[in-house]
């Protein structure tokens, strides 16, 4: 070996042949290897990642452009570099290391972990961190380990992991969320969901948000919202009175818009219930979500099942009814009138609610208020509705 090729930083070199790479790959694992050292692996018959002996979920590799750059610029400059740079990507690399291997205390990986999420808030070192593969990484840690019951330590390096993760999310490939199709990191997944902390449910209900953003995790998306076990975990924080509940709301709408079978699961696990009741706890706080809960429960409307669930809430009609007109905004007014003629419409019922919870007094406050048009032609359209079928009942005449 010569001296250039002991100055060859680690970043640089083929995990099979310690060689500089020629031509970088890199698998749905986040590990990178020279072409043609993983596709003789792979001819050979063997479905995990040499590094991690993951199992591989999707054999695809696909070219590492940001590395080949990466090399291409370092042997322009005759296999120098500013020395600052090749100490961020020797230190960074030693991280990856440390995380990976198996025989890193616990208590090491989580101050790793703090050195990542430091790292995740700089532009150049966060490059390296997706160079390097960190995302997949992160995710296999997570969600790599299949316990039915979570300890405490393992429940503070996941969620100082999944942390790291969002951080760096938005400036990745989203593909690797696809690790969730697995079925044993799915049941991590949910265990997390069912015995994490507080911030943990938000963390993974924000996973949950993002898989609905990119053509990638179509599939995922669709998965999750069929998995019923997931479903319940949802109602049931929307129902608990923390601030959880805020980031359970916005993994429901991800998870009502993907299928009519996915909001009967819902109905059917309680989310009308859960819905009134957050947006009933709203009113007590300034910042609250109470007009995408509406979103979401005139949407599940559709189904009868929602329709007789609200019904018999004794808080169901009233609480829309109040949703109707608010002095300070407008928000949720065009879902709550959306929902109440969903309603009314075909049960006289809950017209009858409706009009004894002052629904009359609220429309006609709101169409002399600033609310757009189309609030406005569906206020004009339930007051019309409720007319007409007050009329047409021979009980009112």
């Amino acid at each position: 070996m010569n001296e250039a090729e002991m100055t060859i930083p680690y970043l640089f070199r083929c995990p099979i042949t310690l060689d500089l790479f020629k031509d970088p790959v890199t698998l749905c694992t986040g590990q990178t290897y020279d072409r043609s050292s993983i596709e003789k692996w792979l001819a050979a018959g063997n479905l995990t990642c040499p590094v991690t002996m993951q199992k591989l979920h999707d054999p695809t590799i696909v070219p590492n452009h940001t590395l080949r750059h990466l090399i291409d610029h370092w042997l322009q400059m005759g296999h120098q570099f500013d020395p600052e740079e090749l100490a961020r990507i020797d230190s960074v690399a030693a991280v990856k290391h440390g995380l990976e291997s198996r025989e890193t205390a616990l208590e090491t990986k989580l101050r790793m972990l703090e050195n990542v999420r430091v790292l995740s808030e700089e532009l150049p070192s966060r490059s390296c961190l997706i160079q390097l593969g960190f995302l997949p990484l992160l995710l296999e840690q997570v969600f790599g380990r299949v316990e039915a019951k979570v300890s405490e330590d393992y429940a503070k390096f996941a969620e100082q992991a999944l942390f790291c993760v969002l951080k760096l999310l938005p400036f990745c490939e989203l593909e690797s969320l696809n690790i969730l199709l697995e079925e044993s990191k799915l049941q991590s997944f949910l265990v997390l969901l069912k015995h994490g902390s507080s911030l943990m449910k938000m963390n993974l209900c924000q996973l949950i948000e993002t898989t609905s953003s990119s053509s990638e995790t179509r599939e995922l998306c669709s998965m999750l919202g069929k998995t019923r076990e997931l479903l319940h975990e949802m109602v049931q924080l929307v129902h608990q009175n923390c601030e959880a509940s805020d980031a359970g709301i916005k993994a429901l709408w991800t998870l009502s818009s993907t299928s009519d079978s996915n909001r009967e699961t819902l109905v059917a696990e309680g989310a009308v219930d859960g819905l009134i009741s957050y947006i009933l706890r709203s009113e007590r706080r300034e910042r609250n979500l109470a007009p995408l809960a509406i979103a979401i429960l005139e949407k599940l409307l559709a189904l009868d099942s929602a329709k007789e669930a609200l019904m018999s809430n004794p808080n169901g009609i009233s609480t829309l009814v109040k949703k109707v007109f608010r002095v300070s905004d407008h928000e949720g007014s065009e879902n709550a009138v959306g929902s109440l003629m969903t309603l009314c419409y075909g049960s006289l019922q809950a017209r009858e609610e409706a009009i004894g919870d002052g629904v009359l007094t609220q429309l006609l406050l709101l169409l002399q208020s600033q609310c757009s048009g189309r609030t406005k032609t569906k206020a004009r359209m339930l007051l019309k509705l409720l007319r007409s079928k007050w009329v047409e009942d021979p009980n009112h005449v």
